[in-house]
């Protein structure tokens, strides 16, 4: 059967599976992936790595050779059972690099189109929420060619939230977008993925979009998974690493504990510890993800003293691996239940005697608040 018949192949699942094989030009894409009901998971990888034909499968654009995907306990492919759900009855929000709007309808008109694909009685309560989500009650009235690339784009999603999928698919939603364009709807994404219950893949190759809005990382090479799970642990996994030597390190998750009108400083506490930060306006008890590179941080083995580097933790070292040149080697450790990265040198690890189990001081000369 072509067609998932009434009531056939749905049901509950703890995850969203996807399973599938699919020969590209040069590699084959081959998957097996159970990801989470609720955020964002990310699909970061080089171009030509499988991302976009990962999510083109899942929308059912393309059929895989062989595969299964299940989206909150619907079957839209099991191979084993016949089935194949086509992508129009598919409960899903595809947003594309271009926002691919209707130049000749303005914002309302263009929100409607995609509300009256909704199957759902309560279509117009989610198209509220979407424009209030997203902040364009404003852009009502205007025609596309009047909108920012970032207005468009926030359009476009809202239009796709409209219809109540049960998954968004968003294909480098920013990579059109000039520098300016990408900080005006970064926002608007984190509050998306922090505010709506609707799961989200999330294809990027760009590091900053994958820290500041990924919950869930699936690293693709040559239509491989080359590593998956939470982004904390895959960005600390020294073993393969994703980004490049300069770009790694670790992401903190903790709340702002305190804020310096005198210094112009916060505090953001998580289960390691505290670091101080630049201040940037968030309040105390908000959120806040912190980015800390592992270049930027060093190892002393006595408590620091009359230093300008004012974040110092203690930590244990977890274990050691290549640095990215023959002279650098890349230490991980435990702060609490946190794990942070240290890029030094080999001859440094070697002139403190540093080993596995080692109990140290970690000095973190930069963070960045990403959230």
């Amino acid at each position: 059967m072509d067609e998932a018949s009434s009531g056939a192949g749905f049901y509950m699942s703890a995850s969203n599976c996807i399973q599938l094989e699919l020969q590209r030009p040069g590699f084959r894409l081959k998957v097996d992936l159970h990801l989470p009901r609720q955020g964002i998971t990310v699909l970061y990888g080089a171009s030509g790595s499988g991302k976009t034909s990962l999510l083109r499968c899942v929308a059912g654009l393309e059929r895989a050779a062989s595969g299964r995907v299940q989206i909150q306990g619907q079957t839209w492919q099991d191979d084993a059972a016949g089935v194949f759900v086509p992508t129009w009855r598919r409960s899903l929000g595809y947003v594309f690099q271009e926002a691919s709007l209707f130049e000749h309808l303005d914002v309302r008109a263009n929100l409607n189109y995609g509300l009256a694909r909704t199957r759902s009685g309560d279509g117009a309560g989610a198209l509220r929420e979407a424009i209030d989500l997203l902040g364009i009650a404003h852009l009502l009235q205007r025609q596309p060619a009047d909108l920012s690339g970032g207005e468009r784009q926030r359009v476009a999603i809202a239009r796709a939230l409209a219809t109540q999928p049960h998954v968004l698919l968003l294909d480098e939603p920013l990579a059109a977008l000039d520098p300016a364009r990408k900080r005006e709807i970064m926002p608007w994404l984190e509050r998306l993925r922090d505010e709506s219950k609707v799961p989200m893949l999330y294809v990027t190759h760009s590091a900053d979009e994958l820290t500041r809005l990924a919950d869930h990382l699936v690293v693709l090479e040559q239509g491989q998974v080359k590593a998956s799970g939470a982004v904390q642990e895959v960005l600390a996994c020294t073993d393969t690493p994703v980004l490049p030597a300069d770009e790694a390190g670790t992401l903190l998750d903790g709340c702002v504990a305190e804020r310096d009108a005198r210094w112009h400083l916060c505090r953001v506490d998580f289960s390691g510890g505290s670091l101080w930060l630049r201040d940037s306006g968030l309040a105390v008890g908000k959120p806040a993800r912190l980015r800390v590179l592992a270049r930027d941080v060093s190892l002393t083995t006595e408590a620091p003293r009359q230093t300008s580097i004012q974040n110092y933790l203690l930590g244990v070292i977890d274990s050691m691996a290549p640095g990215g040149h023959p002279s650098q080697v890349l230490v991980r450790l435990r702060c609490g239940s946190s794990v942070m990265l240290a890029r030094i040198t080999l001859r440094a690890w070697d002139s403190l005697q540093l080993e596995n189990g080692k109990q140290v001081w970690i000095q973190v000369k930069s963070v960045a608040l990403v959230q």
